[in-house]
């Protein structure tokens, strides 16, 4: 019965341990540069040029979420099914709208230059950071 619970102590202490080194801001850390609103354009050639707004935010546990708006046609919230930021590269997917973007952060964390992939086409995007 001790060995099970000193066992039992254990664990809490590794769960509490390891909940003390959760990455992010539960450690008072910065938030990654991609974390904000960023604004860019699309050029849809005969469609014509596009606003697109992309809104990042992260997790007390340090994960990031992100939505996706549209304003020119009038969609907002556009959920972001994958997000991923290495520094400096920015990997995001929508999944409702089959969106893939790939960019790349310059070295003063105010804009993004990649490229935008949906439906067969390949559009460059660049985002500029707008809010943080």
């Amino acid at each position: 019965m001790k060995k099970r619970l000193r066992q039992l102590a254990l664990g809490g202490l590794s769960l509490a341990l390891g909940l003390a080194l959760a990455p992010g801001l539960a450690r008072g850390e910065k938030a990654p540069a991609v974390v904000g609103d960023w604004e860019g354009t699309l050029d849809a050639g005969m469609q014509g040029k596009l606003r697109v707004v992309l809104h990042v935010t992260q997790a007390k546990d340090g994960a990031l979420a992100a939505t996706l708006d549209s304003p020119d046609q009038n969609a907002t919230d556009i959920p972001v099914t994958v997000i991923t930021y290495q520094e400096p590269v920015l990997h995001f997917e929508s999944e409702p709208i089959k969106g893939i973007y790939d960019g790349n952060m310059n070295k003063e964390n105010s804009e993004i230059a990649g490229e935008w992939k949906q439906n067969g086409a390949t559009l460059a995007l660049v985002f500029k950071h707008v809010k943080q």
